[in-house]
């Protein structure tokens, strides 16, 4: 056995199949290429909007990962 079927065998022992793919999908590598998107979007903005705009975001999101975290 791999690492990795064990890491998803302790997985789905602990947390049921259900919530073992829940966890992995909150914890994907995902796609793109975060560096040159980020240069986008913060090239043009101050480091007060993006501070900001952290803090809006910050709370109108609390729970984001509540089930995960349960």
């Amino acid at each position: 056995m791999t690492p990795t079927e064990k890491i998803f065998q302790v997985l789905i022992e602990h947390l049921g199949q259900a919530d073992a793919i829940r966890f992995l999908q909150y914890f994907h590598s995902g796609k793109g290429d975060y560096t040159m998107e980020r240069h986008q979007w913060l090239n043009n903005k101050s480091l007060d909007e993006v501070f900001q705009e952290m803090a809006l975001y910050k709370d109108s999101n609390l729970s984001q990962y509540e089930e995960v975290i349960e």
